[in-house]
């Protein structure tokens, strides 16, 4: 007669897990083990999960749900948002200013013109001050009497390079001129404005004699030619060639950039000087 097992036997009752060898049957583990285990195991697992996920929901509703947090939160993005508004409307205006004055300066405006330094620049000093701009007395009188003198760097014949007239040269860059060569003024070169990035060539073939940084000119490259023709090239970005480096024509060694103090944009400032007289760039290179 078959013996009726109770409910507790059922659960007491103890059985064993044995895994084999597939191939040979060889005994690698056993596990012993009862219903009454399992189901402690498996009450115990599902009440640590139970209360882990109320704990986490509790959590995330009150930072989802609390009136306080969306509050602080909203006024946190709101305050980041104003000061993000506050500041692009202000970098607009000095952008719109600094436009306006550059056309200003292409047409020949200067009544009330406003410094570039002071536009682009966050604080209302200006990088140079107009009263470090103005010469000394003296210095007026020493370079009057220098220029009347028959050395001076500025009074030198009208066709001081005529042999340089048949010479070829490379446009170190193509753009328009924002400011031509004017003697009087101290500007002994031409100021070519580009796009950005833009490569900067040289004129001929030669060896650079100067390749550093300047506080007024920012980064400044310099080219010695044959016939003691030296070309300049200032306010660049980058300087790609060393001082003793030998370049072709043509050959790219910068970058247009704006560096330096006394720049108001990206642009090239080209100097030609010939036996230490400074040349027109016009006459003699085609931009």
């Amino acid at each position: 007669m078959r013996v009726r097992k109770t409910l507790s036997n059922w659960l007491t009752t103890r059985y064993q897990l044995i895994i084999r060898n597939e191939e040979n049957f060889a005994e690698k583990t056993s596990l012993g083990f009862t219903y009454s285990k399992i189901i402690l195991f498996s009450v115990i697992l599902f009440v640590a999960i139970l209360l882990i996920s109320l704990f986490l929901v509790k959590s995330i509703l009150a930072k989802w749900f609390d009136p306080r947090h969306a509050q602080l939160e909203a006024n946190r993005q709101l305050r980041e948002l104003a000061i993000k508004v506050d500041s692009l409307a202000l970098e607009v205006d000095r952008k719109d200013r600094f436009i306006a004055n550059f056309q200003r300066v292409l047409s020949g405006d200067t009544t009330d013109m406003i410094d570039p330094a002071q536009i682009l620049t966050a604080d209302d000093k200006p990088l140079v001050r107009e009263s470090d701009l103005r010469p000394d007395p003296r210095d007026s009188a020493f370079r009057k009497e220098f220029e009347q003198s028959g050395l001076s760097l500025v009074n030198y014949s009208e066709s001081p390079a005529r042999e340089l007239m048949g010479t070829f040269f490379f446009p170190p860059i193509t753009g328009f001129i924002s400011d031509r060569y004017n003697v009087k003024n101290g500007h002994y070169g031409v100021d070519i404005v580009a796009r950005t990035n833009e490569p900067i060539k040289a004129i001929a073939d030669g060896t650079v004699i100067l390749a550093s940084w300047t506080q007024d000119s920012g980064y400044v490259i310099a080219i010695q030619h044959r016939g003691n023709l030296i070309s300049v090239y200032k306010h660049n970005a980058e300087l790609l060639k060393k001082v003793g480096t030998f370049v072709n024509a043509g050959e790219i060694v910068a970058i247009v950039g704006n560096s330096g103090e006394m720049t108001d944009g990206p642009h090239l400032h080209f100097e030609l000087w010939y036996n230490g007289n400074s040349l027109n760039p016009e006459e003699f290179v085609t931009f």
